[in-house]
């Protein structure tokens, strides 16, 4: 475990707090270990241990608590432009242990965020693999991925044909993030 891992876990502990477990677990659902920490002191983490690079950011997602998933995310998308293809490559290693859908959330919004501009075509093409992925997490990922791309009507079509292939998936959230793209369609109209 490295010296930087050991500092973010002491952070972890001293910020946690029973009432913020208990809203972690009411409203994200799972099986991760929780610290209880709120999502202001993760910025900052994140901020404060960005330079830790991948080694960490990995390190930490090994960790395997929700803190310590969604930190990773977030220290993620502050270094991803420095190595698009690593954060891409990145992305497909953690997609295969999302375990809720804050999770799947920072890792479709947040992580990849700084390249959505740049990396449209290989965004897309992660989206359109996990679009009929046998793992409920992974589809609802192969819409997050896209979520942002609404604002583009040329884009829509594309988008939609994800839509269009899972509106008849029986998961909740797979579900749900069907209809937050609709409704991202409905704003544009």
């Amino acid at each position: 475990m490295s010296a930087h891992l050991k500092e973010i876990q002491k952070n972890l502990l001293s910020q946690s707090s029973e009432a913020t477990k208990a809203s972690h677990r009411k409203f994200v659902p799972g099986n991760e270990k929780l610290y209880g920490v709120k999502m202001p002191v993760l910025n900052q983490l994140a901020a404060k241990f960005k330079d830790g690079g991948f080694e960490l950011i990995e390190e930490l997602w090994r960790a395997g608590s929700l803190e310590e998933k969604i930190l990773a995310l977030k220290m993620m998308g502050k270094i991803t432009k420095k190595d698009p293809e690593r954060s891409l490559k990145t992305i497909q290693l953690f997609a295969n242990n999302i375990g809720n859908w804050a999770v799947c959330d920072a890792m479709g919004m947040q992580g990849l965020k700084p390249i959505l501009k740049t990396h449209q075509r290989e965004i897309f093409a992660l989206a359109k693999k996990y679009n009929s992925s046998s793992d409920p997490w992974q589809r609802r990922l192969s819409l997050v991925l896209v979520e942002w791309y609404t604002r583009i009507p040329s884009l829509h079509p594309e988008i939609k044909k994800l839509v269009k292939a899972l509106e008849d998936d029986n998961e909740y959230y797979v579900k749900k993030a069907i209809v937050w793209i609709n409704k991202n369609f409905q704003k544009g109209k």
